[in-house]
């Protein structure tokens, strides 16, 4: 078997991060028709480049089987949209964005962002592989266009639209293979005095906080800033600003620009480089250990959860997402130890999980069965989650997290 090499730099992948083993793809929800079908699984093993510090999985998937047609919706969660909103504020103020600007959005989802600058007048065109997807941002006023981005596509909206003042790409860089397409595809669509941000969960909180959940085989990459801007130099970008974010367990903002760009660095970009230089991000053993605390993860919660069984208890969970997904499937966890998942979205429910085959139902299936323990999958949506659902105390039900390490909240 050939050693694969980084899809960055080109260097050999000889160091593992964690070995999560066999897992289908964590967004291929199954019909329930299809039911009696067997869910394909595919290795899903992180990697460290000795050279760049990219942390990446093997690419097993064409993204054309991952992206095409989407069940994941940015608008069905309400924190998300307003986190969208917030930076459409500050961006267009920071940058002076009017109606003769243009924006584009990479990842452009259902419109959950570019809707608030089309709210302000500012043209926008959103760029979205999953034609399903995007169909709903038109439907907000959103111009889509359904394609994946990288250079080739990126020179075709210059050629039919101009250069972008600013381009938004929001937990997207991660979801791609060919790394350096896609960071040059910005280069060639800026104008040269436009401005880049890209948002994505910061591999130091992975790391520190042992969240190996969100690795699966739509996240290609787990970023720090430290590899990106490796990438983002090779590929004419460079980093000028990054804001340190709460979102998805936390992540970063990254503003850059154009080689020839003029934009002075700020103190919280030396900052950000200083806390990875600090933790030893561009060394081998900053992430030696990890594989150790991910076993010891998925060892309390099986415990947790088969003595709950014993007890008597019932466990449902919240949110049919996919570090969910990566977590039931490595811990082995199945209708045998949780009930049932719910999630506000319709495109989830009447469902089962890849892998687990749990049924996924909407949110009122907690009422009508008012299970002892909720354990809450998309954990970066805690707050938001015990919120809406706080009725389960009514009954004497709690709340429930694994990761970084099982915990109930009170």
């Amino acid at each position: 078997m050939t050693t694969p090499t980084c899809r960055a730099c080109g260097t050999n992948l000889e160091h593992t991060l964690v070995d999560l083993g066999l897992s289908p793809l964590a967004n291929s929800y199954v019909p329930l028709d299809h039911k009696s079908d067997t869910d394909p699984a595919y290795p899903l093993h992180a990697r460290v480049c000795s050279k760049c510090f990219l942390v990446q999985v093997d690419d097993v998937v064409p993204p054309s089987d991952i992206f095409s047609h989407y069940a994941y919706f940015s608008s069905y969660s309400s924190s998300w949209v307003e986190h969208a909103r917030k930076y459409c504020t500050s961006a267009t103020e920071r940058l002076g964005l009017n109606e003769k600007s243009f924006v584009v959005e990479v990842a452009s989802n259902d419109g959950y962002l570019l809707q608030h600058f089309v709210a302000n007048s500012v043209p926008v065109l959103g760029v979205e592989p999953a034609a399903n997807v995007a169909a709903e941002a038109e439907k907000k006023g959103v111009r889509s266009l359904v394609a994946f981005f990288g250079k080739e596509t990126a020179e075709n909206i210059v050629a039919e639209h101009g250069h972008a003042d600013l381009t938004a790409a929001n937990n997207v860089l991660a979801h791609v293979p060919d790394i350096n397409d896609f960071v040059s595809g910005f280069a060639a669509i800026l104008k040269d005095v436009g401005v880049s941000t890209f948002e994505f969960p910061h591999l130091l909180n992975l790391l520190e906080k042992t969240q190996f959940d969100t690795i699966y085989h739509e996240h290609f990459s787990y970023l720090s800033l430290y590899a990106v801007e490796k990438c983002f130099a090779a590929n004419g970008l460079k980093v000028f600003d990054v804001e340190e974010l709460p979102t998805h367990g936390g992540s970063l903002r990254v503003w850059a620009q154009k080689t020839v760009g003029t934009r002075p660095e700020t103190d919280r970009l030396n900052a950000v480089r200083a806390k990875e230089s600090d933790a030893g991000i561009a060394t081998l053993s900053c992430y030696e250990g990890f594989e150790t605390k991910v076993q010891a993860i998925r060892d309390s919660l099986l415990a947790f959860l088969k003595k709950a069984k014993l007890d008597g208890k019932t466990v449902a969970g919240y949110g049919a997402a996919a570090k969910g997904n990566t977590l039931l499937n490595y811990c082995g966890v199945g209708t045998d130890l949780i009930d049932f998942v719910v999630d506000a979205n319709p495109h989830k429910q009447n469902t089962l999980l890849p892998g687990s085959r749990i049924p996924v139902h909407a949110p009122d299936m907690l009422k009508e069965r008012k299970p002892d323990y909720v354990l809450i999958l998309p954990w970066n949506l805690q707050n938001e989650i015990m919120e809406s659902v706080g009725y389960i105390r009514d009954w004497g039900g709690q709340f429930l997290v694994a990761v970084p390490e099982v915990t109930v909240l009170r």
